[in-house]
C-alpha cells in the first residue's frame, strides 16, 4: 500500500498467486483488479486495520485456484504490450502544440493548479533548452532500428 500509486504489478502479482489484496484506494489501484479480489481502504493507518479484518473475514470464501485462472484471463503481457504500442503510437501520431498553445490550455487546468502546469512547462522549456545547449541533438548517438523476426 501507498499514498500515491498508478499501478501496481504487486498487486497482480498477489492475485496471480491467488491471494486476496489489501490496498489503499489511491491512484490507479481501484482499476487494477474486480472488487471481489481486493479490499480497498483509504491511506490512513485505522481504515488500514480495518480493511485487513474485512480480508480475513473473506479468505474462506476464496478460491486461489479460480483467482489465478481468473488472473490469466484479465492481464497477459502480450496484451499489456499491445495497448502499451497503441498509446505509444497515438503519442507519437498527436499534434506538437508550440509552447505558448500549451501553455494556455494548461492555464485552464484551475485557478491554481493551471498555474502551477504552466510553471513546472515553463521550468521543463528552459531545462530542455539548457540540455539542447550543453549537448545540442545533432551530437547525441542515435539507436539503429532492429529487424524483428515475425
Amino acid at each position: 500500500s501507498s499514498l500515491t500509486e498508478a499501478f501496481c504489478i504487486a498487486i497482480l502479482e498477489a492475485a496471480s498467486c491467488g491471494l486476496l489484496t489489501v490496498s489503499t484506494r489511491v491512484g490507479g489501484v481501484p482499476e487494477v483488479l474486480p472488487p471481489d479480489m481486493i479490499v480497498l481502504a483509504e491511506p490512513v493507518p485505522q481504515d488500514m486495520v480495518m480493511a485487513i479484518g474485512r480480508a480475513i473475514q473473506l479468505l474462506p470464501k476464496i478460491n486461489p485456484f479460480d483467482m489465478h485462472n481468473r488472473m490469466k484471463d484479465l492481464y497477459s503481457w502480450t496484451d499489456v504490450a499491445k495497448r502499451t504500442e497503441v498509446v505509444y503510437n497515438h503519442a507519437m501520431n498527436t499534434r506538437d502544440d508550440d509552447l505558448m498553445q500549451r501553455l494556455s490550455r494548461y492555464y485552464e487546468c484551475g485557478p491554481w493548479a493551471g498555474k502551477i502546469f504552466c510553471l513546472v512547462v515553463i521550468l521543463d522549456f528552459i531545462l530542455w533548452h539548457l540540455l539542447q545547449w550543453c549537448q545540442p541533438a545533432e551530437d547525441v548517438e542515435a539507436a539503429c532500428d532492429i529487424a524483428l523476426r515475425q
